[in-house]
């Protein structure tokens, strides 16, 4: 961050700055859902395909029944998805990875057949108000940075003040001392996942909004995106720790690493390279913090 600010002055202007917190907001609503899905010590990987889903169907809904019912009907639909997969992995036991990587083709099989392979778009663009959620601003901010900020405060609240939030590091720090100590494990994940399919039907809201249009592949990939910003944040795969304030710091983290490699002139496809490599030392960095030494001891 400061070679960036050094390299390039525009990095730390207040345009900049706000771009980019408007441009991770779709990523960070759906990365604080999956923080419960991590620290609860499971995985997500179908959220990018969900949010595709979400996307396409709110756009149909919007044109077929209005928004004032499209939006509802698109949430309780997310929501049977996020709840399907918590039965599969909270009540029936089957591995989260495995589940959500077969839930990632499957609910990719589905949108592409809800919208007959086409993009969707809104048909009257200029006489509705649903823009509102992905590019109208409240006091000069950005209704999206307004979302996800209130988001975060909610949630954050939840996870480190409420007995729900202490279940969750519990079922991920020991799932077994959490069912002897008369912890409902099962039902806590089920929670997690509706909690991160809800967060994935707003990141599909505001995406909807911004463009009254989209592609119906719009949230392939974002899955790897979210991960690596929970990891950025410091949460562990391994369950039982993590913050959703450290989720969005991992967040922004990202954003403005990709933003800064736009700036130093170096192409899209660079981004991808640099952070991996960073994401790596991150990891690195904080095991070896933990351990206090660089290198495994076995090594």
């Amino acid at each position: 961050m400061v070679g960036f600010t050094l390299a390039e002055p525009r990095f730390i202007g207040i345009d900049n700055v706000m771009g980019v917190v408007r441009s991770s907001a779709i990523l960070g609503v759906m990365a604080l859902g999956v923080t419960f899905v991590v620290i609860s010590g499971h995985l997500d990987l179908s959220v990018g395909s969900m949010m595709s889903f979400s996307t396409i169907v709110v756009l149909d809904m919007h044109d077929r029944i209005g928004p004032v019912l499209g939006i509802p009907a698109m949430f309780a639909m997310t929501l049977c998805l996020g709840a399907f997969i918590g039965f599969l992995v909270g009540y029936l036991r089957l591995n989260s990875l495995i589940v959500t990587l077969g839930m990632l083709s499957a609910i990719h099989g589905l949108t592409l057949t809800y919208s007959g392979g086409q993009n969707m778009d809104i048909a009257d663009k200029s006489g509705t108000w649903f823009s509102v959620f992905g590019q109208g601003s409240l006091m000069g901010v950005p209704v999206p940075i307004l979302i996800f900020g209130l988001l975060a405060i909610v949630l954050g609240l939840v996870l480190a003040k409420t007995p729900f939030g202490r279940k969750v590091y519990a079922v991920g720090g020991n799932g077994t001392a959490a069912t002897f100590s008369g912890i409902r494990r099962a039902r806590t994940v089920f929670q997690c996942y509706l909690i991160s399919a809800f967060c994935v039907a707003t990141a599909g809201l505001l995406q909807a909004s911004r463009s009254l249009g989209s592609q119906n592949t719009v949230g392939q990939g974002l899955e790897l995106e979210v991960l690596a910003a929970i990891i950025l944040g410091g949460a562990s795969l391994l369950g039982g720790s993590g913050t959703v304030f450290k989720t969005v710091i991992g967040v922004l983290i990202l954003g403005f690493i990709q933003n800064g490699l736009l700036l130093m002139g170096l192409q899209f496809y660079a981004q991808f390279v640099v952070t991996w490599i960073i994401i790596i030392l991150a990891v690195w960095l904080d095991i070896a913090a933990k351990r206090g030494r660089l290198l495994s001891p076995i090594a």
